[in-house]
């Protein structure tokens, strides 16, 4: 029988059941993907919320 185990997040090993990832380069790899992706979605949201108050001006500008 296979023992309780779940697999490392970042290469998908098998790793403890308490632990998230087999080595602490896996875990720092994670976390620098995720502090860009969460800076990709900061500038997708700026971007977004400025184009939205561009076209909110100019449709106010064209009247």
């Amino acid at each position: 029988m296979v023992e309780d185990h779940r697999h490392c997040l970042t290469c998908g090993r098998a790793v403890e059941k308490e632990k998230l990832f087999c080595s602490p380069s896996c875990e720092e790899l994670f976390r620098k993907q995720q502090e860009r992706m969460r800076k990709a979605r900061l500038l997708s949201l700026s971007l977004l919320l400025f184009l939205l108050f561009l076209v909110l001006l100019l449709s106010s500008l064209s009247k």
